[in-house]
């Protein structure tokens, strides 16, 4: 099996997962974190939600210079905006991944910023990489709304909030 259709397959699955946490984030919470250390809710989810537009910037792109484009999230007062943004980047990166070749995953990619080199992988790793931030970064979340309790869903499986009365 090539690796776009695989991609394609994890792609939907992991999106239908994270649109259903991304809708449980409170408005009214979007300011609270559980640590100083830790981000806020609104930096956390608008993080999770724009990941899937990593997929077009890796193939789109060869470097990303932190230094030359610093990291601006996009603004977010309510859940809905949140999903609008998580709908908007799943749609880039479903397009990217409908229109790419497997010739292009080869293609190296870098994260720097200015002199300082912080990642190089290949484009097709790079993608591979947003993946695995997805889910990492959807834990987090989950743990948060677990946290303020809030009901989670299952990721992989049924949650314990799923799974009552079994």
């Amino acid at each position: 099996m090539k690796i776009i259709p695989m991609f394609r397959n994890e792609f939907e699955a992991e999106a239908a997962t994270t649109r259903k946490f991304l809708a449980l984030v409170p408005a009214e919470k979007l300011d609270w974190q559980p640590h100083p250390k830790s981000m806020t809710m609104r930096q956390l989810a608008t993080h999770v939600a724009e990941i899937p537009g990593w997929i077009t910037m890796a193939v789109d792109t060869d470097v990303l210079d932190f230094a030359a484009h610093p990291y601006a999230p996009a603004p977010v007062t309510n859940t809905e905006e949140l999903l609008a943004i998580f709908e908007k980047e799943a749609a880039s990166g479903r397009q990217t991944l409908a229109t790419v070749t497997e010739e292009q995953l080869d293609l190296p990619w870098e994260m720097r910023h200015g002199d300082n080199v912080l990642a190089q992988m290949t484009k097709g790793e790079t993608i591979r990489h947003a993946f695995s931030q997805t889910t990492h970064h959807r834990a987090q979340l989950g743990v948060y709304l677990r946290l303020l309790d809030i009901p989670i869903p299952g990721s992989y499986g049924p949650s314990a909030d799923d799974s009552a009365g079994f």
